[in-house]
């Protein structure tokens, strides 16, 4: 079996770190400072105490009792979380040292690290236009590794896009709320997918993570002559000299990015975006922080 390029040892002692940061920032190791919080439900109010996070502070409240309250939430237990995994053979393209299939593998694979970190369930569905693979919700050690395995095995990867079909399967599939993160480039989405995305959002919270690599943004700085481009969907393919190419494909990728961003916001998804020449660790971080100040919790 061919497998990616995955340097898990690596990887794990990055996520480690990560976890110790995000401890020392107060934010809790476990990734659920991400989740914003649907399916939980008000029960009561209690007094404030320096341990707790002052944004949860109910100053309405506080005021209506002349001490300070916070409210407390009956959270689900064992959230499940879905992660979509793109990968058609879009994702097999990379000018950096990872291709974005690698790059997208281990992003995947720290989420599960940090779901499963917190004893939650945790599912993986890896597609193209078709379920390449479907690894049911599990937890525990074992089960992480039962879900790199899977990431890493390269014959999982390639064919069309039908970002459509994923989220309805798990919208089929799926009998609780839940967690959903989408991983993909997001290149030649079609159809009426903003749709389902929207309907998915009603049930799901739902991160976006567009991995992107340079060339996807735009065609090269240097002079380096001709070059071939060829469609990661189809045969076609075509001679051309980037630097007469470079404005008109810019403003085509903006055209596309606007067009995937007005639909993320206007199912008020977040959208991370990550370029594979970047590491993922700090934006990951960032985001863990801003989310956080956005719950509800």
């Amino acid at each position: 079996m061919k497998r990616l390029r995955v340097d898990v040892v690596s990887l794990l002692k990055e996520l480690e770190i990560v976890i110790k940061m995000l401890i020392n920032t107060k934010v809790t190791s476990k990734y659920r400072s991400v989740y914003k919080g649907k399916g939980l439900e008000f029960e009561d109010y209690r007094v404030y105490t320096p341990e707790d996070d002052a944004s949860r502070i109910d100053w309405k409240a506080s005021a209506r009792t002349n001490d300070t309250l916070i409210k407390v939430f009956r959270e689900e237990r064992n959230l499940n979380v879905y992660i979509l995994l793109d990968t058609s053979s879009s994702m097999i393209f990379g000018s950096t040292k990872k291709l974005k299939m690698e790059y997208a593998a281990e992003l995947a694979a720290a989420f599960s690290y940090f779901i499963l970190d917190a004893n939650d369930r945790v599912s993986v569905l890896m597609f193209n236009d078709k379920i390449a693979k479907m690894i049911p919700p599990g937890v525990g050690k074992r089960h992480f590794y039962v879900i790199l395995n899977s990431l890493v095995n390269a014959e999982l990867y390639g064919g069309g896009f039908d970002l459509k079909k994923a989220i309805n399967f798990v919208m089929k599939t799926s009998k609780e709320r839940g967690l959903m993160i989408i991983i993909s480039d997001f290149i030649n989405v079609k159809g009426d997918w903003e749709k389902d995305l929207k309907i998915a959002a009603a049930k799901f919270d739902i991160i976006g993570v567009r991995v992107r690599d340079p060339r996807d943004e735009a065609m090269p700085d240097d002079d380096v002559g001709q070059i071939v481009l060829q469609s990661p969907f189809a045969s076609d393919s075509a001679l051309v000299d980037p630097r007469k190419i470079a404005d008109a494909y810019k403003k085509r990728v903006q055209a596309e990015d606007n067009r995937i961003e007005t639909a993320f916001l206007k199912s008020r998804i977040d959208l991370m975006k990550l370029s594979t020449a970047d590491s993922f660790i700090k934006p990951l971080v960032e985001f863990f922080l801003i989310r956080r100040k956005w719950s509800w919790r």
